[in-house]
């Protein structure tokens, strides 16, 4: 091994001076902002994006990929009026930042008129620093962090018999620094970590082969499953998915996991986003207001959780974030409206530039066993496949597997069927919510039971 490899292997993944790289990026800004208002510009921003970080990639016990990466990029956003223009660079140099500020500039004064772009509103700014604990760096080097995923996959490997290959085992931690300014005054950047560790698996017996993984995902990497925990996980999945039956086409109840659940808030999330409405291509079209879920259904935005995957006390226009609902008692409380989008449907904006920041929806049953039970017969679905979802109409089709359940009690592993309904009905006729909470996501939810969708089989 050379020098350079061994001191990459001996670097942390997460080396980095965070004081003095904010430090730096305010500087940065002060200039570029200073110099696009000098050039005429009567609004300007910067947004700046640094990522340090470590992944690597293990299959049969030996290393397939090592990757250290340090990415950095400013963005620099420019109006004249109403005329935008958007330039990138990734030289601080003083020349590469005048270069920068000219192409705004002149991008700006050929594009065309559009009332309602501009920043936020300067008295909606965020004035309330918050410490959100979303700085955990682990101190990892590429030893440790391959120590990790060979721990993992061996695991898997060795929890069942019925396992017969690793489609690998990975583990990565990154660390960011979220820094944004304005010429309102508004300055203002947030470090960050993410770690994560997954493993997957390929079981096989007469009938062939089957696939399926695990992982863990946190800011800390101390709250991380242990190698153990999720190699015996992608195991004891992977095998359950032997020995599976075809069912014939038919409607019944279904009862997606959390990981599916999930998808469904984000469909939720795309249908009030702020651009679908304005361009009127959702299904939610004028539903503020209006009950679309079960009354049981409260589904609440927190922004400030500590180590939340999604926290933040600013979005991306420097706007302050707050907790509020976006469903109550089962009804839409709001759209989610950057301060473009909320212009053109004359609104105020919510403070969503950048998305949704922490939803929870609040569990109305038990545990998953409970739900399986409350279903008697039925569908679990655990995997969904292509991206049959139309969102102006509501209509959603999916590629789907999972299990086939009869008095309450799983019988086997079923594939190659489709799943099919309308997201309107789905969310109307969601009969509970469970607590077996995901954290694994900003979007915080147990299982969803629906009264019934269409089964596609044989």
């Amino acid at each position: 091994m050379s020098n350079a490899q061994t001191d990459l292997v001996q670097q942390s993944a997460d080396d980095i001076d965070v004081d003095a790289e904010l430090k730096r990026f305010e500087a940065v800004g002060a200039i570029l902002i200073q110099q696009a208002l000098d050039h005429g510009a009567s609004q300007v921003e910067v947004g700046v994006s640094k990522d340090i970080g470590l992944s690597v990639q293990v299959r049969n016990q030996d290393v397939e990929t090592l990757e250290y990466n340090r990415d950095n990029s400013f963005g620099l956003t420019v109006y004249f009026g109403h005329k935008k223009g958007i330039a990138t660079t990734s030289d601080l140099s003083p020349d590469a930042l005048k270069a920068t500020v000219e192409a705004a500039c002149n991008i700006a004064r050929f594009t065309e008129e559009d009332p309602c772009s501009g920043l936020a509103e300067k008295a909606l700014m965020a004035t309330e620093p918050r410490d959100l604990k979303l700085d955990k760096p682990m101190g990892i080097t590429a030893e440790k962090a391959k120590q990790l995923a060979l721990e993992c996959e061996a695991a898997g490997l060795a929890a069942s018999d019925k396992i017969s290959q690793s489609e690998g085992a990975s583990f990565s931690s990154h660390r960011n620094i979220r820094y944004y300014a304005n010429s309102h005054g508004f300055s203002a950047g947030t470090p960050s970590t993410r770690h994560s560790l997954s493993c997957v698996l390929i079981a096989q017996d007469s009938q062939g082969m089957q696939r399926d993984y695990w992982y863990s995902l946190s800011r800390d990497a101390a709250l991380l499953e242990t190698p153990q925990i999720i190699g015996e996980k992608a195991a004891q999945r992977t095998a359950s998915r032997l020995g599976g039956k075809k069912i014939t086409t038919r409607k019944a109840p279904v009862l997606m996991t959390p990981e599916i659940s999930r998808g469904l808030l984000s469909n939720l999330c795309s249908a009030i986003q702020g651009s679908n409405i304005y361009r009127k291509s959702s299904f939610l079209l004028d539903s503020v207001g209006q009950t679309i879920f079960p009354e049981f259904v409260q589904v609440e935005e927190k922004p400030f959780i500590e180590t939340g995957l999604a926290s933040t006390w600013f979005d991306n226009e420097g706007m302050a974030t707050k907790e509020q609902f976006l469903i109550e008692n089962g009804a839409l409380k709001t759209y989610l409206l950057n301060s473009y989008a909320a212009r053109r449907l004359n609104l105020p904006p919510t403070g969503h530039a950048g998305g949704v920041h922490n939803l929870q929806i609040k569990p109305s049953a038990g545990s998953f066993e409970a739900l399986v039970q409350q279903m008697q017969t039925g569908l679990i679905v655990t995997e969904v496949m292509g991206h049959g979802i139309n969102l102006v109409t509501g209509d959603y089709s999916r590629g789907a597997s999972g299990f086939w359940v009869e008095n309450g009690e799983v019988q086997h592993f079923v594939e190659e069927i489709t799943i099919a309904g309308n997201l309107k009905d789905m969310f109307a006729n969601l009969v509970a919510t469970g607590s077996d909470l995901d954290h694994r996501s900003s979007m915080l939810t147990g299982s969803w039971l629906l009264e019934e969708m269409t089964i596609a089989g044989n």
